[in-house]
């Protein structure tokens, strides 16, 4: 069942991008840098520091949030510099007025009194919307878009690429801590977060009419009112003509966020034009969202159901067999150097870092390295 002209119309209209392009969109936290806390001054940090960078960082839900947005590359190493050099100039830029940055799944502490939302009209709706969620604490999220020519293969790798999310949920989870405790969660950002309406695992779609007819029916009936207020791990986006992957948490690191987008690049390339995940794990609904929970509990020291072989399967091992498959893929789109910090995600998990600092020095000192290292790599061993 193809693309149908009636549903080509509007706002599902599929603006073709080139193949394998990489975005980048990152949510910060602002901080005080003398208490760690969190600080409630987006509007105040946008106004201050508009100019040439407008369009490249944005409001996000909460008042000590912000974007930060690459354009779109050909390589993984392009998206990379630029973030890296948005990072840095928004450090400079915030540093006079009294704010700090840092990027994690979630701020580990417990907030101070009710999260204020964001003034912007976007905002305001969800505000109204979601009552009283939309004043949970803030969570912090990477989000890579993937450029695809045309709506029918955004579809099946949308379909395709669920198999892959817990693995790159586990990879990525930064949030051991919520309202200052140890949950023994990896990633508290995606419990959290998923008190929303329209979260986690799309189900696997048809073609993409069946997906423009779902998000059409919640559009009509005035449930949502335009198609980003369905807050998937993965959705289409068909104005930028990209696939976005929504399920990471936040990196401290610039070398881990370098790392992830690589292997989702390099997994996009290698399941458009091989089919690389297995029939029996991308239709296995039950399956995907229990290695989404095993993910959100363990991080990279999960293990995932797999179902071709009916057992579990540790994370280290599944990144194995993807880093074999996906090698050729990173060998065409020139991301091989990025690709290879993968393993170092598995061998010296984020969230181990943050508890063992946690243990010795507290909560405070965990916060201060996460703003050492957002502009400037390790902070400390």
């Amino acid at each position: 069942m193809g693309t149908s002209a009636s549903h080509e119309v509007g706002w599902s209209t599929w603006h073709a991008s080139e193949a394998y392009t990489v975005g980048i969109e990152e949510e910060v936290m602002l901080l005080d840098p003398e208490s760690w806390t969190l600080a409630e001054r987006a509007d105040e940090v946008l106004s201050a520091t508009a100019g040439d960078l407008a369009g490249r960082r944005a409001a996000e839900t909460h008042e000590a949030a912000l974007e930060l947005k690459t354009r779109p590359h050909p390589t993984v190493r392009d998206a990379v510099a630029e973030l890296r050099e948005l990072r840095a100039r928004l450090v400079a830029d915030v540093a006079p007025l009294g704010v700090a940055v840092a990027a994690a799944g979630m701020h580990p502490a417990r907030a101070s009194g009710v999260s204020k939302v964001s003034p912007s009209s976007r905002y305001q709706i969800i505000e109204r919307t979601m009552r009283g969620l939309a004043h949970r604490e803030p969570t912090f999220a990477l989000h890579v878009h993937v450029g695809v020519p045309d709506s029918d293969s955004a579809i099946r790798l949308l379909n395709q690429l669920r198999a892959h999310l817990p693995v790159l949920l586990a990879l990525s989870a930064s949030s051991p801590f919520v309202r200052g405790e140890e949950t023994g969660l990896a990633s508290n950002r995606t419990v959290v977060f998923q008190g929303f309406p329209r979260t986690g695992l799309p189900r696997r779609f048809h073609a993409y009419c069946d997906w423009v007819s779902t998000v059409e029916m919640l559009l009509r009936s005035g449930a949502i009112p335009e198609p980003t207020f369905l807050w998937w791990d993965i959705r289409p986006q068909p104005p930028l003509g990209t696939v976005e992957v929504r399920i990471m948490d936040a990196q401290p690191q610039v070398e881990s966020t370098a790392a992830l987008c690589a292997l989702v690049q390099a997994l996009a390339r290698l399941e458009v034009e091989d089919g690389f995940a297995s029939p029996a794990l991308v239709e296995a609904t039950e399956v995907l969202h229990e290695n989404r929970f095993l993910a959100v509990r363990d991080g990279a020291r999960a293990e995932l159901i797999d179902p071709a072989r009916s057992t579990l399967v540790p994370v280290a091992e599944l990144v194995r067999e993807l880093l074999d498959a996906a090698h050729p893929h990173a060998v065409a789109l020139d991301a091989v150097a990025e690709l290879v910090l993968v393993p170092g995600l598995v061998d010296a998990p984020e969230v181990d870092r943050q508890r063992g600092l946690a243990v010795s020095d507290g909560l405070p000192a965990v916060v201060a390295d996460l703003a050492a290292r957002f502009s400037h790599g390790q902070a400390r061993p």
